[in-house]
């Protein structure tokens, strides 16, 4: 048995056993007043505040004992003694004596990494939380006036005059009529009283004769009017066309007028043909009139009476053109206009021929509403700046703003537009056919967006098409292996392409043998199919090992729902060719595992209430189910319960990007809101910003986070230093009236609009497409569909009645009995009803809308709140704030997780 010494201090052989080895036996022995000096040597010298006992062979290193104040190593000779603050050490048979106060002190904090760990200021308990400024930064259209760029100048007077809106004259006909009857109905007056003795009424008669002949009068005059006003139209018109000595191609002789056509308007189409066929264009560009694109009916009408108008009007706002009437009555017919077409597109072709550059596209911009074609001609004229202005302020596709203000050099703004609209891939597919260098640039900044977003295989997917900048993600992929699940399997598939070392061919190997993450191992055959391994020793084997496990899980897993049978067969072939032959000839034959579900699935919750509330939670990508505990904190559990990690960070809600990479912790604090990022891929925490706001939107792109007001939509960019709006929806008089909901590719909203004074407000259900923010749907609602109603992000409205569930699209409405009343819950486009009774709580949860539910469930002796709904990574998510998680497949046939969160 080791004896026991009453040890002062050590000296640890760093050089020998490493310094990281020593600075742990350091860290284990350490205790207050303990001090650590550095030897000539490189030994280290570890003193403690008072003697120890401790066996020898348990020591951290060679023991010293304390004599006469100082220290000396055990077995010295007892001639040899250590003045006070000396050390007497053995080497190589030599006593050495060392100052103690003398030698460099070494500080172990030093050794300690505190970049993952998140500092936490303390308040006074009970002090508001204050929110931070938000920082405007919403991208201004700019204002394009072509009329001043090709120094045009306004309409004259004359123009202005016959092109304004005159009297309509043609009721005339109607007032001379009532002008005779009211003469008929005075005259009859004096008549009617003399001969009103004999009982003969002829003031009466006079006033029946006189209104017949009104009446008569007045549709004789207007008839004429009709007739001779069509009659001068048809004269006129054609009368500048037979004078025309350069007709536009296409144009008719006589343009046909199906209503009443002023004179004035006539004169002055006659002045605007001549002047253009003349090429007077000072005079005809000054007097051009506006022509309204085809289907924009909600615009002033020139050339024919006004109709009733209803709601028609333009999706989005576009910037204001330039003062004028546009040409777009019914009652006119669509040749003027076609005729008026003719000529503005003839202009443009021999403005253009001229090299008049800025007139014609004022003709194809302003005159003729087709800024499209302006851009193309501005852009193949080397007038990139100008064209991606005109592409902006008009709303244009945003991957040709994005390419034009790419090759015009404003890179930063090209970057912003993309960043916002989501617009990289299209604008680099089209930049590459013409200047590959300035496309690989852009490419790169579309890795760099993905990077921010803190999707990985999302920089790699950007990455991976050019060779050049395939080694640039090796970082990418190795965080993504760290995620789990499917993007594990793709990552590493990516990483052997690029060749990587034998580690990551045996984690490959391991996944593909029968690892725990079955979905990863599927989700890296699909990848091995498409993408070889660098080593061709290394494809044979792991092709050969992913055929093993498709045939074994009887097909690829179709976790999105997309990858049919004829799809599964391509990829089990191209791994059939790569594989070993000699081994794939005894495999037998892959079979689909088609599973049928009889009836609607039903689950039960566990039916004990777990110890910590849940408030919201999510089943990952990776199979990990993320759960927001409120103020106990937040937990990553595995689907068997066991906690993975935690993080002792407030949190109500949890805002999940998209590509599973990254969330946001947001504690809820009354109106006040403070949000914490949380890397899943890296498991650190950082704070961002304290903001007040009514509704924070459950999901984002990783960047891009959408919240709500009265007001409307707000986009704030989350990778700023403090909050920083990058866009905003509705507004002005549209003002939301419930929450929003959004899911990848759509948003929809509840929507009041104001009255103007002549329409009166209604409640509308709009439809955007998202990242792009492009209006698609404005569905009309009607009061009593507004009732407990909850958007969908598909565009439809589900309503909660007494007993029933309706749901309200542009098709009509569908609807579902219930029993008792409940509450909804809405997550992008998937539903959660919640009905309480006795017994607990029952949910019944589908996608869209139809009379039956995906599935149903039960959470036992639940009650109080509704249960609450996520979709996300191809898995379901339901939870109850008694502590009890849910998570299935969108067909609920397969139960992934069926949880109870406890504080052990």
């Amino acid at each position: 048995m080791s004896p026991v010494i009453h040890a002062s201090g050590f000296v640890l052989d760093a050089p020998v056993i490493g310094a990281a080895e020593a600075a742990d036996r350091v860290l284990t022995a350490w205790r207050p007043g303990a001090e650590l000096r550095e030897l000539p040597d490189g030994r280290w010298l570890f003193t403690l505040p008072e003697p120890t006992p401790i066996r020898v062979d348990g020591a951290p290193g060679e023991p010293l004992r304390a004599v006469g104040g100082g220290l000396e190593a055990v077995g010295l000779r007892g001639d040899e003694n250590a003045a006070p603050g000396e050390l007497l050490l053995h080497a190589a048979g030599v006593i050495e004596r060392h100052i103690i106060n003398s030698l460099p002190q070494l500080r172990p904090e030093d050794w300690l990494d505190l970049s993952g760990l998140t500092l936490h200021r303390l308040g006074v308990v009970g002090a508001p939380v204050v929110p931070e400024t938000v920082r405007e930064d919403v991208p201004q259209a700019p204002g394009v006036d072509l009329r001043t760029a090709a120094g045009i100048s306004e309409s004259t007077d004359r123009a202005r005059r016959r092109t304004a809106p005159g009297p309509d004259r043609s009721n005339e006909g109607w007032v001379a009529a009532a002008a005779v009857f009211l003469v008929a109905a005075i005259a009859a007056i004096p008549f009617s009283n003399l001969i009103a003795r004999r009982g003969f009424h002829l003031g009466a008669f006079l006033l029946a004769v006189g209104g017949a002949a009104a009446v008569l009068l007045g549709f004789v005059l207007h008839d004429r009017r009709q007739a001779r006003s069509a009659g001068a139209a048809h004269a006129a018109a054609g009368g500048a066309a037979a004078r025309s000595t350069a007709r536009p191609r296409g144009a008719r002789r006589t343009p046909s007028t199906s209503g009443a056509l002023h004179r004035r308007h006539l004169r002055y189409l006659r002045d605007l043909t001549r002047a253009f066929e003349q090429r007077r264009w000072e005079d005809a560009l000054r007097d051009a009139i506006r022509l309204a694109a085809a289907g924009s009916r909600d615009q002033p009408v020139w050339f024919g009476r006004r109709l009733p108008r209803r709601f028609t009007g333009a999706l989005r706002p576009t910037p204001r053109l330039a003062d004028g009437p546009l040409v777009a009555s019914p009652i006119s017919g669509p040749t003027v206009h076609q005729y008026l077409t003719d000529l503005y597109r003839e202009a443009a072709r021999a403005l253009e021929g001229e090299g008049r550059i800025d007139e014609a596209a004022f003709v194809l911009a302003d005159l003729l509403d087709a800024p499209a074609e302006a851009v193309a001609l501005l852009a193949r004229r080397d007038r990139a700046a100008q064209a991606a202005e005109l592409a902006e302020g008009r709303r244009l596709a945003a991957h040709l703003i994005v390419r034009l203000w790419w090759r015009a050099g404003d890179r930063d703004r090209a970057v912003r537009t993309a960043h916002r609209r989501g617009a990289f891939a299209r604008a680099v597919e089209r930049l590459a056919d013409t200047d590959r260098a300035a496309a690989r640039d852009l490419r790169t900044a579309w890795v760099e967006h993905c990077r921010s977003r803190g999707d990985r295989l999302g920089a790699v997917a950007a990455a991976w098409p050019d060779p050049v900048l395939r080694p640039t993600v090796a970082a990418d992929l190795r965080d993504a292996v760290a995620l789990g699940g499917p993007v594990r399997g793709r990552a590493l598939a990516h990483l052997l392409a690029l060749g990587a070392g034998d580690a990551t061919r045996r984690l490959a190997r391991a996944l593909l043998d029968g690892g725990d993450e079955a979905a990863g191992s599927l989700a890296l055959a699909a990848a091995l199919a498409d993408l070889p391994a660098a080593d061709p020793a290394v494809d044979r084997e792991l092709t050969t090992a992913a055929l093993r496990a498709v045939i074994r899980a009887g097909g690829f897993g179709r976790p999105d729902g997309t990858r049919d049978a004829h799809t599964e067969h391509l990829l089990h072939e191209r791994l059939l060719k790569r594989a070993d032959p000699f081994a794939a000839v005894d495999l037998p034959r892959l079979r689909r595992a088609e599973r049928s579900v009889a009836g609607v699935p039903h689950l039960t919750a566990p039916d004990r209430p777990g110890t910590l509330p849940v408030l919201d939670a999510v089943r990952l990508g990776s199979g990990s189910v993320l759960v927001a505990c409120g103020h106990a904190g937040v937990r990553l559990l595995a689907p068997d319960g066991r906690t993975r990690a935690r993080w002792d960070v407030p949190a109500d809600q949890l805002v999940v990007a998209d590509h599973g990479g990254t969330a946001l912790l947001v504690a809820h604090y009354g109106d006040v809101h403070e949000l914490v990022r949380l890397d899943l891929a890296t498991r650190t925490l950082h704070r961002w910003t304290t903001l007040r706001t009514r509704q924070i939107v459950p999901s984002f792109d990783g960047r891009h986070l959408l919240t709500a007001d009265d007001d409307g939509i707000t986009v704030l960019d989350t990778h700023t230093p403090r909050p920083t709006v990058v866009w905003r929806e509705l507004g002005h008089d549209q003002r939301l009236s419930g929450p929003v909901v959004r899911s990848a590719t759509s948003c929809a909203a509840l929507v009041r609009t104001r009255s103007d004074g002549r329409t009166p407000g209604r409640a509308e259900l709009w439809r955007w497409d998202q990242p792009g923010w492009e209006l698609r749907r404005r569905l009309g609602l009607e009061e009593d569909d507004r009732v407990a109603a909850q958007p969908l992000a598909n565009g439809r409205l589900l309503s909660v009645g007494p007993g029933a569930l309706r749901w309200t699209g542009e098709s009509g409405s569908v609807s579902l009995e219930v029993d008792g009343e409940g509450e909804a819950r809405t997550d992008g486009a998937w539903w959660a009803y919640t009905a309480t009774d006795a017994t607990g709580a029952h949910v019944r949860a589908g996608a869209g809308s139809g009379a039956t539910p995906a599935f149903t469930a039960r959470f036992p002796g639940a009650a109080g709140t509704p249960v609450g709904i996520r979709h996300h990574a191809g898995a379901v998510t339901l939870w109850h704030r008694s502590g009890r998680v849910l998570a299935v497949t969108p067909d609920g046939g397969t139960l992934l997780a069926g949880l109870r969160v406890t504080a052990s």
